[in-house]
């Protein structure tokens, strides 16, 4: 069961992720980004950039390091496997970008009961190695914190076949 006292909780910062630009080509392309900013390091400095520009989805990866610390948590009291990611939002204060050595340090800001469903939101600021806010994600998870009630096992509807025979048959 979710525990309700996490509410307030801040986790330590993550270790650094140094953004690669592959990484970045790479999640352009799993996202169907065809931005030249995001795959070609010319087009990026050209353009006033140090490396290729993520997409902005791509802070998820961070967040998502920083996520595991509460997840995981023994007093978080959070069973992953009922879990169920309700919301996720970004607001960036710049691009990522390849070069970056990005730290994540999530608060838990709410938790509540819905139900027989638990509710956490959390915000994750994203930092760089000079310790300025790059982007912040806001996530609400739902946790289901008891089994639906299982459908009591019946037979299945069985349909009787037509008759075989031929069509003097049928008439």
């Amino acid at each position: 069961m979710v525990n309700l006292n996490i509410a307030g909780k801040t986790y330590p910062a993550t270790e650094p992720y140094l953004v690669a630009r592959e990484k970045v080509r790479e999640f352009a392309s799993a996202v169907f980004s065809n931005s030249a900013l995001s795959r070609d390091p010319r087009v990026a400095l050209d353009s006033g950039y140090g490396g290729v520009v993520a997409p902005p989805t791509f802070a998820v990866i961070i967040s998502q390091r920083a996520e595991q610390r509460l997840l995981f948590d023994p007093d978080a009291g959070i069973d992953f496997t009922r879990l169920v990611h309700g919301d996720q939002r970004f607001i960036h204060e710049r691009p990522i970008v390849a070069g970056d050595e990005l730290t994540a340090q999530l608060t838990v800001t709410a938790v509540r009961r819905l139900g027989h469903n638990a509710m956490v939101t959390t915000v994750t600021k994203i930092r760089d190695r000079d310790q300025q806010l790059v982007s912040t994600a806001i996530a609400t998870f739902v946790i289901r914190e008891e089994p639906a009630e299982a459908a009591p096992e019946t037979a299945p509807e069985t349909v009787p076949e037509p008759a075989q025979g031929s069509k003097e048959d049928a008439r």
